[in-house]
């Protein structure tokens, strides 16, 4: 009951997703910064995303690694669903692809093993993420990566082929043909990610799936040595990539499990136990500045493609008894920060009551004048 936004300083917006924004914000009572995701129950009632949202919070109180976007709380009220979250200064991979094009070998690879790490105790946890991307991706003031948004991820389950959520240009073959799939779906989509890191572009383009799929299948992509060559890079990036972006699954680097990506050539020189502490320097230092497009965030909300008769549906449900459960059990605060969102709480509520002492005094003594 005592989470609400009254208890956060709204101090700018650091990004948008399909439901809302990304807020960057202040705990009143500590001062501590996080990123609070803002989205509207309008348009998640509309994508009828109800389930994939409610599954994301669900996972996340779950988890907790130094390698992934951990949730701190979760609370809502009438319009809006709130997520608190880590606050990563370094802004999203996508906007570093956006300024640099692309990376050297060895930032690459270190990119590369964070999210190694990020996944593999995803995948301890029995969790397949299938939405490894750039955008997905948000690193800290240090340079180290991690991972966010579990909005399309879910439970490892053998029957899963009606499932195909993703993002085409990084979406597996074997979910781009509705089939089971599994963990190697990540693994892929690092390969791609590499490849981009060293082209500027992905291996596969198309401006759908249906062409995204098509190029798939017409031709296995392979790096070669006139491409490393352009591009500074080794012959073990070479076989990595290769390896990784492989259509059949069985032939795919992690098939075998990822202990056989961590030990493949191109890590050699990668101390994991280090990486893991955080004790290794980034080749890829974010400048000390806000990275994020400030066009794109004070951008719109785009809420005049909502019909109004749509608006007019969701006000009617609104009042339905099924929309009050709809998100019931959404509310949720991870224990260790709970003594500090109290604290914040109470001091909130003793302003507000001293406030009002204040005022009566005041009135009181005009009163008595």
């Amino acid at each position: 009951r005592f989470l609400s936004k009254s208890l956060f300083d709204f101090l700018y917006v650091i990004g948008r997703g399909g439901f809302g924004k990304v807020w960057k914000v202040n705990l009143k009572k500590t001062q501590k910064c996080y990123a609070l995701k803002e989205m509207s129950k309008l348009k998640i009632i509309i994508r009828r995303s109800e389930k994939s949202i409610q599954s994301e919070r669900e996972l996340l109180a779950h988890l907790y690694h130094p390698f992934l976007v951990n949730m701190i709380c979760a609370f809502q009220d009438y319009d809006n669903l709130y997520l608190v979250m880590d606050l990563f200064k370094g802004g999203d991979l996508r906007y570093h692809i956006f300024i640099n094009k692309k990376f050297t070998e060895s930032q690459s690879k270190f990119f590369c093993a964070n999210v190694i790490l990020g996944l593999e105790y995803i995948h301890n946890n029995n969790i397949i993420h299938r939405d490894i991307k750039p955008e997905n991706l948000v690193l800290d003031q240090n340079g180290y990566l991690a991972i966010t948004d579990f909005g399309v991820a879910t439970k490892n389950n053998k029957n899963n082929s009606n499932e195909t959520s993703g993002t085409p240009g990084y979406m597996a073959p074997e979910v781009l043909c509705s089939l089971n799939h599994s963990f190697f779906v990540d693994y892929y989509a690092i390969g791609v990610m590499a490849y981009e890191f060293m082209n500027g572009h992905r291996p596969y383009l198309g401006r759908n799936r249906k062409e995204i799929k098509e190029a798939i299948f017409a031709k296995q992509v392979i790096v070669n040595r006139q491409n490393l060559e352009n591009n500074g890079w080794s012959l073990a990036a070479g076989d990595f990539i290769n390896r990784m972006i492989q259509r059949k699954v069985k032939k795919r680097l992690g098939y075998n499990g990822i202990n056989e990506i961590k030990n493949h050539i191109w890590f050699n020189d990668i101390n994991w136990d280090k990486l893991l502490m955080k004790q290794i320097k980034s080749p890829f230092i974010p400048k000390n500045e806000d990275n994020f497009d400030k066009k794109f965030c004070e951008a719109s909300d785009n809420f005049g493609e909502i019909d109004e008769s749509l608006r007019e549906k969701y006000y009617l449900f609104s009042k339905r008894k099924e929309f009050k459960t709809l998100f019931w059990n959404y509310t949720y605060i991870r224990e260790e920060e709970k003594q500090q969102v109290l604290k914040s709480y109470y001091n909130d509520i003793n302003m507000s009551m001293n406030m009002n002492v204040n005022m009566n005094n005041n009135f009181n003594n005009d009163m008595n004048r």
